[in-house]
């Protein structure tokens, strides 16, 4: 048996439980028992790469960059429409 120190990604406790149930496709739930915390269910290991802030970080610079949308999506390997999508948003946000 393997022990594994998890901590809360918003609230950085280790006041976590594993959810019995898992995912559809496999990976493990966690709970945080903080109750001043705003997230109580995360996971590891996601799945969606292209929801990542990071990741949206690179599509914006890869566009600012002048990279295609094809390019940013076959070099990021998420889907042509979450580039779009995020562009989109990004774009409103800064027209405001």
């Amino acid at each position: 048996m393997t022990y594994v120190l998890v901590h809360c990604p918003d609230c950085q406790g280790v006041d976590v439980v594993a959810v019995p149930a898992k995912q559809r496709h496999g990976p493990q739930r966690y709970r945080c028992n903080n109750s001043d915390c705003p997230r109580t269910f995360f996971s590891l290991e996601y799945r969606n790469h292209g929801g990542l802030p990071a990741v949206k970080q690179q599509m914006v610079d890869m566009a600012l960059n002048g990279s295609g949308i094809r390019d940013t999506a076959r070099v990021l390997r998420v889907s042509p429409t979450t580039v779009i999508s995020t562009l989109k948003k990004k774009i409103q946000a800064y027209s405001k």
